[in-house]
């Protein structure tokens, strides 16, 4: 469970490059810089996790979008990277393109590490 004051420094610009929730919030964030000196901050290659013996298993519906496979899984349709990252799959829409695929579902702590 994530505590109030957590939550909260999502909503303060520069305390978190990304929100909680998202995928790319324990990356780490490197800084290059331009010849003129500018710098760009960007995120840095994210490695994903192995994949538990134990992951659930959907076969996907017609009419079925990543996104409600989020909120089935999850509670939120916000969350339908972590499926995407099950699979893993490129554009999410790939996820549900063809009805009676079966895909890995994880658990909702994640990933082995």
């Amino acid at each position: 469970m994530i505590e109030p004051y957590e939550t909260a420094l999502d909503d303060i610009p520069g305390a978190h490059p990304y929100p909680r929730t998202s995928r790319y919030h324990d990356v780490e964030i490197g800084v290059h810089r331009t010849a003129d000196g500018t710098e760009v901050r960007y995120a840095k290659r994210r490695l994903l996790p192995k994949l538990p013996e134990h992951a659930d298993e959907h076969v996907v519906n017609a009419g079925e979008r990543p996104d409600h496979l989020g909120q089935r899984y999850f509670g939120d349709p916000g969350q339908w990277w972590r499926i995407a990252d099950a699979n893993p799959v490129l554009d999410p829409a790939e996820l549900t393109a063809e009805p009676g695929r079966a895909i890995d579902v994880p658990s909702p702590g994640g990933f082995d590490v």
